[in-house]
Formats: structure tokens, sequence, C-alpha cells
């Protein structure tokens, strides 16, 4: 999935070297956190956050023919964790 997610927002974003996918595997669920460069959020966000909602329809029909559930989480790079 990892890769999956890091190929398509490296097409997206402008500065394709600062995308990072990190995965936290659970038993049933799979947690995908995207980091990218401040300046890139915008893109990656996208009008009414239309971008963001694509994304996470593709990654959830990647994870139904996985057959696991998979929870997709854009990381604002300003807050830190």
């Amino acid at each position: 999935m990892r890769e999956f997610i890091e190929s398509i927002v490296k097409m997206i974003v402008d500065n394709p070297n600062e995308v990072v996918v990190t995965e936290k595997n659970g038993e049933h669920t799979l947690i995908c956190e995207l980091r990218v460069n401040d300046t890139d959020m915008g893109k990656i966000i996208g009008k009414h956050g239309n971008m963001a909602n694509s994304l996470r329809m593709l990654v959830a029909a990647v994870s139904a023919k996985e057959q696991k559930h998979t929870v997709f989480e854009i990381i604002d790079p300003k807050i830190n964790r």
C-alpha cells in the first residue's frame, strides 16, 4: 500500500523527494500516514478537500481488494507528533 500511495502522490506534488508514507500494521487494520512538504499540502488536500477524498477513495478500493481495513491520514507538517 505504501508504494501505491507514494507513486500517486509523487505525481501530484512539486517536491516528490519529501513524500513520506509510513504504515502501522494492526491485526485487522492498516494505518497509512502521508507527510509532504508544507508547500504541497494545498495540492494534496485540494479545493474543498476533493483531492484528499479522491486519495482516500483509491486507498479504500485497493484495501478492499486486499480484504483489509485501511485508515489513510494526511499529517500536517506544522504539527509535531
